[in-house]
């Protein structure tokens, strides 16, 4: 796959832009679903139209990742594009909650095209010496976007409205596709292959379900019930499916034998762990914040704000020196940084005072921040171009199931955790106690006697310390991962010469 030099600044401002849109969008969505709600009514049904961007989402990644391999990034960039955009026009239009739900569906297949094409693209289009500081601004850029969805969510609802929620792609999305239709020449020599069918229905098959199943259980349904079980029988029965239908396809939409190299191994099980804790830190020390300090909402999206400049500092460095430093050196700094902000979250309590979780909160940003630039490049390295879209493709789904299951296992726990407390603690209390919403009323917090009220806070401030006890011992399976990465470090143009 070749490429005619066109305005490469102008690219990167186009990619940017549809990361900036991919990235941001669940959690922007998120902060607006309450109001959705009041007006579409149909709560019952709400919980699809996260399902439903997710599921596509993770769907969506390794497909279109394998097509723009066989067939140019560009085109499928593209497709993508236009898919997110028309998504989010008709999101905006929608007039109940099902309605909504279907319009996600498509919005998300679009954009799990637009983050690990973006990323690509880039490491296609760059001589090596240049992919780590590019990857460094993509990844900055993605780790910003993650936790200002909230931000931007609560100001348009509260002052634009809840549909500009989805409106606000459309400039951002038309000016990206504008940027990549005139600037990105992409010459491809196509390799013949086939397209995996079995290979994509069998991962419909195992996705769908199990996503279904995440994000059901415990709320709708009960894990232990038939339609939780079932769903999770059918995700084991098409994953093994799966697993046989890419061991015999000569195309697969997967490449097993990259899987068999430690360096992109690891790559993915450090993407998972890294995704499931990052969530966790966005969603629930806003929550502490909030519900533990009585701060309110604005107060408590600006907590995060340190973080995300830490999270720049981190991934610009990694980008930086990826090509006079290991990869597993490298990620081996992250895991420092990382594993000591969570292991120091968890033992954050009503006395921790503020600026103490900031620094906390900092080192973790620094930690993870190393991954949004690494784990891109070390997916890709060292792979043929014809399968770098698959292997970035496989790092992003990963690391989007990561967050999925993140938020999905250490929810259940914090929830829980936080109702054995508040019934040892207040066993005679209203059993509206336990929702942890009540602390975020000033006027419930008020009519709620003094004693208890510090029980309560109690109890919500040690069930989210208690997520990141078993947050930094996750973090020790991705340590374990990082040792197996081996002393690889990016190529740079005169070293690739020399061994040729």
């Amino acid at each position: 796959m070749e490429h005619k030099q066109g305005n490469i600044k102008l690219v990167v401002l186009g990619l940017l832009l549809g990361i900036l849109m991919s990235a941001m969008d669940n959690t922007i969505v998120a902060t607006a679903m309450g109001t959705i709600v009041s007006e579409l009514k149909g709560l019952e049904h709400f919980i699809w139209v996260t399902s439903a961007y997710m599921i596509a989402v993770l769907a969506g990644m390794p497909i279109f990742g394998k097509l723009s391999d066989m067939y140019g990034r560009k085109r499928f960039y593209m497709i993508g594009l236009i898919l997110f955009l028309t998504g989010s026009a008709l999101c905006g239009m929608a007039n109940s909650i099902v309605q909504l739900a279907s319009f996600r569906a498509i919005q998300g297949i679009g954009g799990g095209a637009l983050l690990p094409i973006a990323f690509t693209i880039i490491y296609d289009i760059f001589p090596p010496e240049k992919r780590g500081k590019m990857t460094g601004l993509f990844g900055a850029v993605f780790g910003l976007s993650s936790v200002f969805g909230p931000f931007f969510g609560a100001y348009i609802t509260e002052f634009i409205g809840w549909r500009w929620v989805f409106y606000i792609n459309l400039p951002f999305g038309l000016i990206s596709l504008y940027l990549i239709t005139r600037n990105y020449h992409e010459m491809l020599k196509p390799k013949q292959q086939k397209i995996d069918w079995l290979g994509i229905i069998t991962l419909l098959g195992a996705i769908i379900p199990l996503m279904f199943a995440l994000e059901l259980g415990g709320k709708m349904y009960d894990w232990d019930s038939l339609v939780i079980v079932t769903l999770l029988g059918l995700f084991l029965i098409c994953l093994i499916l799966f697993i046989f239908a890419e061991k015999k396809a000569s195309d697969p939409i997967i490449p097993f034998y990259l899987f068999k190299r430690r360096l992109f191994a690891s790559t993915q099980v450090i993407g998972l762990i890294y995704g499931g804790i990052f969530v966790t830190i966005t969603v629930y020390i806003p929550i502490f914040v909030q519900g533990v300090y009585g701060a309110s909402p604005t107060t408590a999206g600006h907590i995060l704000t340190p973080m995300m400049l830490a999270s720049v500092v981190g991934s610009q460095f990694a980008g930086q020196f990826a090509s006079k430093i290991s990869f597993r050196n490298l990620m081996s700094i992250s895991i420092v940084f990382f594993i000591t902000g969570v292991s120091l979250l968890g033992t954050i309590d009503t006395n921790t005072p503020k600026s103490i979780l900031t620094l906390y909160i900092i080192l973790s940003g620094i930690g993870v921040g190393f991954s949004f630039s690494l784990l891109g490049l070390t997916s890709m390295h060292k792979t043929e171009i014809s399968e770098r879209g698959a292997a970035n493709a496989s790092m992003s789904f990963f690391r989007s199931l990561g967050m999925t299951l993140g938020i999905t296992i250490f929810g259940s726990f914090q929830t829980k955790t936080f109702s054995g407390l508040i019934e040892e603690k207040l066993p005679d209390f209203d059993n509206k106690s336990n929702d942890p919403s009540v602390l975020f009323s000033p006027e419930m917090r008020e009519v709620i006697p003094t004693d208890q009220l510090e029980k309560i806070v109690a109890a919500l401030a040690d069930s989210i310390s208690d997520i990141y006890k078993f947050g930094a011992f996750a973090i020790i399976i991705a340590a374990v991962a990082v040792s197996f990465m081996g002393t690889d470090k990016l190529e740079t143009t005169s070293k690739i010469k020399e061994k040729n």
